[in-house]
């Protein structure tokens, strides 16, 4: 039997941030989609062709799901640790 609501507590928040990590990382396949059209549409890969400014939304745009990855790690792993300690 558990003793303190804390472990119980912690034990649900793992399982409800391992179903946010998942659903995290299922995400990523819809991004990518959409990241790829972006970079089609806007001929990402011509840099002749292009102004400096679409040079820079390309770059901005390539670094999304990279972003995305981090984002999923600190809500996870923040959450799991501000149990931890409360």
């Amino acid at each position: 039997m558990i003793k303190s609501k804390r472990g119980q507590t912690l034990g649900i928040t793992i399982v409800g941030l391992i179903f946010v990590f998942i659903v995290g990382f299922m995400t990523i396949n819809f991004l990518f989609d959409e990241v790829s059209n972006f970079r089609v549409n806007l001929n990402c890969a011509s840099a002749a062709d292009i102004t400096d400014a679409t040079k820079l939304l390309c770059l901005v745009v390539d670094t999304a799901i990279p972003y995305w990855i981090l984002l999923i790690f600190t809500i996870t792993i923040g959450a799991v640790a501000a149990r931890m300690y409360l």
